[in-house]
């Protein structure tokens, strides 16, 4: 049953980019529809990733809420990276920082990884485990705490709910 769940949520979300992509009509659902089959068929390995996903009301909850704050936080970067091109008198102290994630699963620490990058200012160098080393355009806490709580924790709240 685990398996079927996990090939379906696979399924689910390859349909979910195909219909984004192509549209939504018939020719396009159905190729879209036998291509995502296929696919999530011929990748077995890709259930491992999508089995850490928790499905449940609370984690699809933390899922949307997750879109949101995304959405703001990624709003809020670009303008404050538009100012600083604007406006060369603000501030700029460029730095990479250490910082640490409580997630276990891979498929959350990618997307943790993804977020920091996505978001104008701060970029994912590299990942070493629970530790993370970001390129942050106005470094304002140098100390492990302090960078976590800026950087992390406002997607990580979300994403360990539903990656655990």
């Amino acid at each position: 049953m685990k398996i079927f769940k996990q090939s379906l949520l696979i399924f689910i979300s390859l349909m979910f980019f195909w219909i984004l992509l192509a549209g939504w009509q018939n020719q396009e659902l159905i190729v879209g529809a036998i291509v995502s089959l296929l696919l999530t068929m011929l990748f077995p390995k890709s259930r491992e990733l999508f089995g850490e996903f928790k499905f449940s009301f609370k984690a699809i909850i933390s899922l949307i809420q997750f879109i949101f704050v995304f959405t703001f936080e990624l709003i809020k970067s670009n303008l404050d990276v538009a100012l600083r091109v604007v406006k060369p008198t603000l501030p700029i102290n460029p730095g990479i920082v250490k910082v640490k994630t409580k997630l276990k699963s891979r498929l959350g620490r990618v997307m943790l990884a993804n977020s920091i990058t996505l978001t104008p200012g701060t970029l994912t160098v590299e990942t070493d485990g629970e530790d993370y080393y970001i390129h942050w355009i106005d470094v304002s806490s140098k100390d492990i705490e302090g960078a976590t709580e800026k950087i992390v924790h406002k997607f990580e709240k979300y994403l360990e709910v539903f990656y655990g």
